[in-house]
């Protein structure tokens, strides 16, 4: 979500002043008819989702990562994943492998058997600037296979990340559907991408029985419409909006946003949460999923919620 997440709000810079005066709370009537809540969304809330398994704590994307935020306690997983050069969906998220791993060149370049001997831990450093899981045995690329069988309990939010136009995004929707089904998994996995594209194709296979969250195009078009006065106008087949926290200085944590949403049975979800005010401001807002990078935080905002609640 790094890249895409400069040009998020370019085409609703124009309203920008209408969330800046945005200061009050308002419910606003269901414009539709609710959509029907998918069983990942069947939980109790908040749900607290660690990014990439929690990227500023462990090797992100790795088993050290995942196993991390298991044991703190949250949710479930916020992940990216893309196809390998056979056609394996692995769990990764840039197109090439040479920021996080000790390797080079496109992911689609590389077979799974070449990838899985990469070490994901090489470049990662702690806040001491130490390299703590270089050469770690658990800091290795992870098949989503492989992920959806080792942590039957976590919900995962599976963000595609292949370019649609390219050989490998175009089968992508297509081999991550059958991963999903195979491993019975649909109705723990939300699947998500900033490619309009692969929403589409991914709808046309599963038939409405796995949850699915907007794109990047139709988030910007709820949020036009909303804030235009014409939230009537808005069809889209979402269940779930997931937003930064702000562009350009300007804050998304909209109360008549986020109203709106829930409204509609669109959960609403920011990524980016990494302080623990924040995580109560957003809950106390009506916010339904929060992506963070520090799972540690997470777990002090679920100890202290548990501790306050009885």
């Amino acid at each position: 979500m790094t890249k895409t997440t400069r040009s998020f709000i370019k085409a609703i810079n124009h309203v920008r002043h209408f969330i800046k005066k945005d200061k009050q709370e308002v419910t606003l009537n269901n414009a539709g008819v609710p959509y029907k809540i998918a069983p990942y969304f069947q939980h109790n809330p908040p749900y607290l989702l660690s990014h990439r398994g929690g990227m500023y704590e462990r090797p992100e994307h790795t088993q050290l990562a995942f196993d991390h935020s298991q044991q703190l306690g949250l949710t479930g997983f916020e992940i990216d994943i893309r196809l390998t050069k056979d056609e394996h969906v692995i769990v990764f998220h840039d197109p090439d492998v040479d920021r996080t791993t000790n390797g080079s060149g496109l992911v689609s370049q590389h077979t799974l058997e070449e990838l899985l001997k990469l070490d994901a831990g090489y470049h990662f450093k702690d806040m001491d600037g130490n390299k703590p899981y270089k050469g770690h045995p658990k800091a290795k690329i992870i098949t989503l296979a492989k992920l959806l069988k080792q942590y039957p309990n976590q919900l995962i939010n599976i963000d595609i990340k292949d370019d649609p136009k390219s050989f490998v995004g175009q089968i992508a929707a297509e081999r991550l559907y059958e991963v999903i089904m195979k491993h019975h998994a649909q109705q723990r996995v939300l699947v998500t991408s900033f490619h309009k594209k692969q929403i589409e194709r991914f709808n046309q296979l599963h038939h409405n029985k796995i949850a699915t969250g907007a794109s990047q195009a139709e988030v910007t078009e709820g949020i036009i419409k909303l804030f235009l006065g014409s939230p009537y106008l808005y069809k889209g087949q979402a269940h779930t909006f997931q937003m930064p926290l702000s562009h350009r200085g300007i804050s998304l944590i909209s109360v008549k946003l986020i109203n709106w949403l829930n409204s509609k049975n669109i959960f609403p979800g920011y990524y980016g949460v990494n302080r623990l005010d924040l995580m109560d401001e957003l809950v106390e807002k009506g916010v339904h999923t929060i992506v963070t990078d520090h799972p540690t935080i997470a777990h002090q905002f679920l100890y202290e919620k548990n501790d306050t609640s009885n």
